[in-house]
């Protein structure tokens, strides 16, 4: 039976990243302190590495390496995408973090014309610049090596002189509590980009919700659009509605 569970939570790990101890244990049905002593044994023989109260494989700590993450589900992404680029004019003034949704939504701006984009990601900022009469301003800053995102002080204090028609982050994991990630310098960037813009959106897919990041970004209340490919749970629902957020679903 332990060895069945390591397997799934293996398997688990390597389909959905970095997960929260809590989450796993949900997965598996058992109870929080039989999911850490699998844990346990599974950080013993290398498998797997624990940091904040979260598991991901042995490598790959934080979320899964970029061009994974794009793969994976990548047809509600585009779909999200799609929807929101329809509700960007020619002309307008956009802010993007980095994001794998965010990175398909670029991608979807590629029919419009004459944008100012603000971005911390270089996938953005090359898919963008350079048509359409577009202008791209880049964060500066380190860039990392499995996002190329700019991160840090210099990121920061640059995206904070805009001020932009639409703000769009992408989530780690949305609950009640709001919105929240798994990497402390991109929660950082993603709730300055919020602030930034005078129609505030979220992007996300479904898998995202009930999740517990370890950082939180902004509280639902900071919110006016969450578009996504799946209703989000009653207790959520019912925080969106609370906080003022309004929610579009796209199938």
């Amino acid at each position: 039976m332990a060895s069945r569970r390591q397997a799934e939570i293996l398997a688990l790990l390597d389909g959905r990243g970095v997960l929260p101890v809590a989450e796993l244990a949900a997965h598996l049905a058992v109870s929080p302190e039989t999911a850490r002593r699998e844990i346990r044994a599974l950080v013993d023989a290398g498998a797997v590495v624990r940091s904040h109260g979260a598991v991901g494989l042995a490598g790959q700590t934080g979320e899964a390496p970029f061009e994974r993450r794009m793969r994976e589900n990548a047809a509600a992404k585009r779909v999200i995408a799609r929807a929101v680029a329809a509700g960007i004019a020619d002309g307008a003034s956009v802010m993007l973090d980095t994001g794998t949704t965010t990175s398909f939504l670029a991608r979807e701006l590629l029919k419009h014309r004459r944008l100012t984009v603000v971005t911390n990601s270089s996938d953005i900022a090359r898919t963008l610049a350079t048509v359409n009469g577009n202008r791209v301003f880049m964060a500066g800053g380190e860039l990392r090596g499995d996002s190329g995102a700019a991160l840090g002080a210099s990121a920061l204090e640059f995206v904070a002189r805009f001020s932009v028609e639409h703000a769009v982050i992408s989530a780690g994991a949305v609950d009640a509590e709001g919105i929240m990630d798994f990497d402390l310098q991109e929660a950082e960037f993603a709730r300055v980009v919020l602030g930034c813009g005078a129609r505030r959106v979220v992007v996300t897919d479904a898998t995202k919700f009930g999740r517990r990041g370890v950082i939180r970004v902004a509280p639902l209340s900071r919110v006016d659009l969450l578009v996504t490919d799946a209703p989000p749970p009653p207790a959520l629902a019912r925080a969106l509605a609370a906080a003022g957020a309004r929610v579009e679903v796209i199938r």
